[in-house]
């Protein structure tokens, strides 16, 4: 299991030809208390940077975009209920969207954890 991480703070765990993607911590502190999210169809194709969800808190709406290229395979529907675990749990029970990987050469533009961090200590 990997995990990378975007400028934008989505994070992407990739297991075989599933990547879970949901914010990051500092995501979810700087949007504040999430209020509602939107989730995608599944089945949708997502391209990579395209939107894959929305998040709104109270502060802000906040496109995810899809870290890498892929179909939607499964949606967080707890979300529905309980928008506030994208708070709680972000890089855990918070996530928001699976996808089948098409490309997984696009992982390679990606951020590992040391390289988020020291990004995100410049901000």
């Amino acid at each position: 299991m990997s995990m990378y991480f975007t400028e934008d703070h989505e994070w992407v765990r990739v297991e075989g030809d599933t990547a879970t993607i949901g914010i990051t911590q500092y995501a979810a502190e700087q949007l504040g208390d999430v209020v509602f999210v939107e989730l995608p169809e599944i089945g949708k194709v997502v391209a990579k940077g395209s939107e894959a969800a929305v998040v709104e808190s109270v502060k802000a709406a906040g496109e995810i975009n899809a870290p890498v290229s892929g179909t939607v395979s499964a949606v967080n529907g707890a979300l529905e209920d309980a928008p506030q675990t994208v708070n709680e749990a972000p890089e855990g029970d918070g996530w928001i969207v699976k996808m089948t990987v098409t490309d997984s050469s696009e992982l390679a533009g990606l951020m590992d954890e040391a390289a988020y961090k020291a990004f995100v200590a410049t901000l």
